[in-house]
């Protein structure tokens, strides 16, 4: 529900209040806390799963307050899970790209033991930029890494 305003129909009232209602009886019992990334990371246990989606490295610098991340440092953090056992897997860019660059990573080779691209379908940054034009060259594929 964190899509952008757009040409995409938004979600009807009564749709949006169903699914408030379910999300609270899913939530009953649960606690919510405010932490930092690595304070969240850092309280992880071996056998936990930890699921990062970071900003995109090329396209959403100044989202989500991208401009105060460290990809280095997420992968640093990372690297400490994955020595005390824990599960981390990674979503971020794929083959996606920023006007004719295709984005790299800077992924260290012995961090992550498998890497998985996912097909997401038509980029919808440039559905809007295009307005309109045919997206068939278009395709956003994002990439996970799994430290196991």
């Amino acid at each position: 529900m964190s899509t952008p305003c757009g040409v995409h129909n938004p979600i009807p009232p009564d749709n949006f209040s169903k699914r408030v209602d379910i999300w609270h009886n899913r939530t009953k019992g649960v606690e919510f806390v405010e932490l930092t990334y690595e304070e969240s990371m850092e309280m992880a246990k071996a056998g936990d799963l930890i699921y990062c989606d970071p900003p995109y490295r090329h396209s959403q610098g100044i989202l989500y307050r991208g401009q105060e991340f460290s990809f280095k440092h997420l992968l640093e953090i990372i690297d400490k899970c994955k020595r005390r056992g824990v599960y981390v897997v990674l979503s971020i860019d794929g083959t996606k790209k920023s006007g004719s660059v295709v984005c790299d990573l800077p992924i260290p080779k012995d961090l992550f033991e498998r890497e998985i691209y996912v097909n997401c379908g038509r980029s919808m940054l440039k559905r809007f930029q295009m307005g309109g034009k045919s997206l068939e060259n278009e395709v956003v594929a994002d990439r996970l890494f799994l430290t196991y």
